[in-house]
């Protein structure tokens, strides 16, 4: 029977998984306080992977993911992930984080900056062991990789877990949101150096330059559009600095990520915007996640990969945590605060694994710490919302404070 069935035939097999499995995981167990639908989806793409339902059942595994397929869901997932980083671009509000740049600027820096500095001791100690570190990398490139991504906080998630919370419109919301937004913009410079390529520079340079050019152009031009007109020219956009971004050697998810910075929210009507984010998660993005999870690997062991990751989780939910309540020490925060406020942004599903993904797409990592590092992502998105409701029903009043 398998001999018969063409590839897209087993490639619609491998949709109809992709969907069913997490969803019925999601509805019939009834995760959403503790594992929402996008981190079931996530896991199910690890499960469904080479080390788990590859392990388990080999012949299976290699029936349904053969290499015609998993290129067709690898470019699905590559413009599902392109619109959604872009969407994550256009919604940075710099403008407020400017109004407020005391206040952002200290507490965006000490929630980036501590996690950072804890992620890239970790990374050090994983230097003592041989397997992590990526063939391509520098020294300095591994340990501020994975330094960065236990830093991360992933803001299209967090909006979507405020949403639920029912604190996203709110003043605190609205705070943490302008944190967000400018650890986004460092984490994505960031990214940059580490993916500058001393051999390529004069490329990168022109890109800069051409895409600042470009950019002046594209708001000129889209001033002049109608609405419905800018959301077509947005995609030809992001489709264009993405080719452009990863000739240049920066990866195209720097390009989609500037391709939206420079796009103002203001230009679409929010209400079509969350509609676009929510039917990209809904509709292609867990292709994403599935081809994410085709890319883990075991091979130096589960228990070394779970210790890696443990190691992982406690610096950056600690170092999170910590960085947030000096910030609530500097700017006189009532109690509690800083502890709702660093639980949020612990938030790293989504970001942290679109950002592993380019450090292992540049073999900076190997698959052995970008399995690490999915499985930290995956624990500290889900301990937000358990943790955080109960302080959110003891501390009403901080909902409303705006500053």
């Amino acid at each position: 029977m398998h001999a018969a069935l063409t590839t897209s035939e087993i490639f619609l097999i491998a949709m109809t998984l992709i969907f069913t499995i997490p969803y019925l995981i999601w509805r019939v167990g009834r995760t959403e306080y503790y594992a929402p639908l996008v981190v079931v989806q996530i896991i199910t793409g690890i499960l469904l992977g080479p080390g788990i339902l590859g392990a388990a059942f080999p012949d299976y595994y290699n029936f349904v993911f053969t290499p015609q397929v998993i290129q067709s869901l690898n470019g699905i997932a590559w413009w599902a992930v392109m619109i959604f980083v872009w969407i994550a671009g256009i919604e940075l509000d710099l403008r407020q984080a400017w109004k407020y740049r005391r206040e952002s600027g200290i507490t965006a820096g000490l929630a980036l900056g501590t996690p950072l500095l804890f992620g890239c001791l970790a990374a050090a100690g994983m230097l003592m062991y041989d397997g992590w570190m990526g063939p391509q990398a520098y020294t300095w490139q591994f340990i501020a990789g994975v330094g960065m991504a236990c830093a991360v906080t992933a803001l299209p998630i967090l909006i979507l877990f405020m949403e639920k919370l029912a604190i996203l419109r709110q003043p605190i919301g609205q705070r943490i949101l302008r944190y967000a937004s400018m650890d986004d913009v460092a984490i994505w410079g960031v990214l940059a150096l580490i993916l500058m390529d001393w051999e390529r520079v004069g490329r990168q340079a022109g890109f800069l330059i051409a895409f600042a050019v470009a950019s002046y152009l594209f708001r000129k031009l889209m001033l002049w559009l109608e609405e419905r007109d800018r959301w077509y020219v947005g995609l030809i956009w992001l489709a264009a600095c993405g080719l452009a971004a990863d000739w240049a050697g920066l990866h195209f998810m720097v390009g989609a990520f500037l391709a939206g910075a420079v796009t103002d929210s203001h230009w679409f009507d929010q209400k079509k915007m969350d509609l676009m984010r929510h039917h990209v998660l809904l509709v292609i993005m867990p292709v994403f996640f599935l081809s994410t999870g085709l890319r883990t690997n075991w091979a130096m062991g589960g228990s070394m990969v779970f210790i890696a990751a443990a190691v992982l989780l406690f610096a950056s939910v600690s170092g999170k945590l910590i960085g947030v309540h000096a910030a609530g020490k500097i700017l006189k925060w009532k109690p509690g605060e800083a502890s709702l406020i660093g639980w949020l942004l612990q938030t790293k599903a989504l970001i942290m694994i679109i950002f592993a993904n380019i450090l292992l797409d540049k073999q900076i990592i190997t698959s052995e710490t970008f399995t690490a590092l999915l499985l930290m992502a995956v624990a500290s998105t889900m301990l937000t919302v358990p943790v955080v409701s109960p302080k959110l029903e003891r501390m009403k009043e901080i909902i409303f404070r705006s500053k």
